[in-house]
């Protein structure tokens, strides 16, 4: 993938060539937030120089083809309870591994509450040059709600530091449409993005999943389930606050200034190849996908004794394989090109969903030409139940 490809990706358009991404997963966290399902763990910190180690160990015994990586995330978790030498040792195992395109984006998740100028400044020297913040709120009862640890202060301070230690790539990671927020509540936050000025948003809505103590709470009816119309409206809003400071949403949930998108979640969404490291981490290449045994104890154990971390697998038939990457596709704001489309997968990928996608346009949810197939405004608040409908 060249440099004029991995711009391409940056400006949010789908790729017929999607590069290669590399996905590492850091499972630690001081503090499990209520809402969170992800892989991630409290009170483990005697695990995090062993699992360091079982990482590196893993990059290095990488047993597939081996490919320039386009992009590297590392996610979590909190990837920043980590010192920035660890991060630096596990990029380089990756570089020595895959090797880094020119221009490829590196980025880590950082909790406000984990970072400084200090940390940001070794992070950036070590390579990494994007940085996503979780900031979920600027409103200190909303937070609390959600069981963060932050406050709305130390949240705009970690953004600063990022900037004073020189990362040009900010993205600010929030959430809406909770029953403890209120319009006024989500114009506060939308107003102290817009004075930041990241590069990058990434604002999603709510999800009440089953197992986390929130799911619990609603579960129980102690906490009131989210509202679907008052969450579109949220969105709604961010659209025009966003769009009036500058951004261009680019998915359904993601807006950037010109240029900065996210070249990895990009590569997600036109169903490209990447690899996963660390516990739970997932991977796909050509139609098959992978992931790792959840427990970190079970990821280092496996890798101390030298056998694949592997906790699974399943390859897709090229149909299914197709309707996947025309769902992940339709999410992006251009959608995909139709001929390109066809071109990678098969002349009849689109062919055999001919009548849903006509129903879709009938519906007005989608809108079709020769060089684009995109979902309407009304289609991307409806992104789910579209996607569903052409697996």
């Amino acid at each position: 993938m060249s440099l004029a490809a991995i711009s391409s990706a940056r400006m949010g358009r789908w790729q017929a060539e999607p590069g290669f991404g590399v996905y590492v997963h850091i499972p630690f966290c001081r503090h499990r937030c209520h809402y969170c399902d992800f892989n991630t763990y409290e009170g483990l910190d005697e695990l995090h120089e062993p699992y360091v180690d079982a990482l590196v160990r893993d990059i290095r015994r990488w047993p597939h083809a081996r490919r320039p990586a386009t992009s590297v995330f590392f996610g979590g978790g909190t990837p920043t309870l980590l010192p920035p030498s660890s991060i630096a040792r596990i990029l380089e195992a990756l570089e020595a591994t895959f090797g880094l395109e020119p221009g490829a984006e590196i980025t880590i998740e950082a909790n406000p509450e984990t970072v400084d100028v200090s940390t940001f400044s070794r992070l950036h020297s070590a390579g990494l040059n994007r940085v996503s913040i979780g900031v979920q709120s600027l409103v200190g009862r909303v937070l609390e709600k959600l069981g963060r640890t932050h406050d709305a202060a130390t949240a705009l301070a970690a953004v600063d530091a990022a900037r004073v230690a020189g990362f040009d790539d900010v993205n600010m990671d929030v959430i809406y449409g909770s029953v403890w927020e209120t319009p006024a509540d989500w114009d506060r936050t939308l107003r102290g993005i817009a004075e930041r000025a990241p590069d990058h948003v990434s604002a999603y809505a709510l999800t009440i999943e089953e197992g986390t103590p929130l799911g619990t709470l609603v579960a129980t009816g102690r906490v009131a389930d989210v509202d679907p119309d008052v969450q579109a409206a949220r969105h709604a809003r961010a659209e025009d606050a966003l769009g009036a400071a500058g951004y261009q949403r680019y998915e359904v949930s993601n807006w950037a200034r010109p240029g900065r998108a996210s070249a990895h979640n990009v590569l997600y969404w036109s169903a490209g190849n990447y690899a996963g490291f660390g516990a739970g981490a997932h991977a796909h290449v050509d139609g098959t996908r992978w992931w790792n045994v959840r427990l970190p104890r079970d990821f280092i154990a496996r890798v101390d004794a030298g056998d694949t971390t592997e906790g699974g697998r399943e390859s897709l038939d090229p149909d299914a394989r197709a309707g996947e990457a025309l769902m992940l596709g339709l999410r992006l704001a251009d959608g995909i090109d139709p001929i390109a489309f066809a071109t990678r997968f098969a002349d009849d990928a689109l062919e055999a969903r001919t009548p849903e996608l006509d129903r879709l346009v009938s519906l007005g949810l989608l809108v079709r030409s020769a060089g684009r197939m995109a979902l309407t405004p009304r289609g991307t608040m409806l992104a789910n139940e579209v996607a569903t409908s052409l697996l």
